[in-house]
């Protein structure tokens, strides 16, 4: 199976790019030409399904924190979900067929990957990877990595723990959303209250607020 499909990838595909910072409506291309990366060792090759935009991807585009950026041509995007056609020797935790998704930066701002999810291929490292959950959608499971990572590491280092009360200001967005899950559900907060537009109440009500 491996070999099939790996006869079968492409040596190009379409990807959108940006070659120089400024507003995405003014440098984003899509390129139908661009080389598929190659695997490292602990990599894989992922035929993308979804990507996910995030507030730091037109950050990143603006060039606000070019100081650690790779430097431009840049294919944008944190977030993927997808499909594995080809794994590198090192990788022991999946193989060809296996739908998974993850964040394929591990640092946001420090060197983030100059290829991002916004292709048809890319390449992500096993360590930065999951199986996507059977009940989730690939559209789902894109939507997640970046969002829930921030929301998680923000009630770390609040040190918010079982019994505990917190306000999510913002509560229906992508972070907001995921906090108020978060804290009733895993850490084991005593009462959740939020804040949102007024149609947006009845979510936060679901979410658990």
């Amino acid at each position: 199976m491996a070999a099939a499909s790996t006869d079968s990838i492409p040596s190009v595909n379409k990807a959108w790019v940006y070659s120089e910072y400024g507003k995405s409506a003014d440098v984003l291309k899509l390129d139908p030409s661009v080389p598929v990366p190659q695997i490292k060792e602990d990599q894989v090759l992922i035929k993308v399904v979804a990507a996910a935009l995030n507030p730091i991807d037109y950050k990143r585009a603006l060039g606000y924190f070019k100081a650690t950026d790779s430097p431009p041509p840049t294919v944008p995007g944190y977030d993927v979900a997808g499909v594995v056609v080809k794994v590198g020797s090192q990788v022991t935790k999946f193989k060809v067929g296996d739908e998974v998704y993850g964040d394929l930066n591990e640092k946001a701002v420090q060197y983030p990957k100059k290829f991002g999810s916004l292709a048809e291929y890319t390449a992500g490292e096993e360590r930065v990877l999951a199986l996507k959950p059977k009940n989730l959608s690939f559209v789902e499971a894109a939507s997640l990595p970046a969002a829930i990572e921030t929301a998680y590491e923000g009630l770390e280092r609040t040190e918010f723990s079982a019994g505990k009360s917190i306000l999510v200001l913002g509560g229906a967005g992508g972070v907001g959303t995921h906090v108020i899950q978060l804290a009733k559900h895993v850490f084991g907060a005593s009462k959740v209250a939020a804040t949102a537009s007024t149609r947006k109440l009845e979510l936060l009500r679901s979410l658990g607020a």
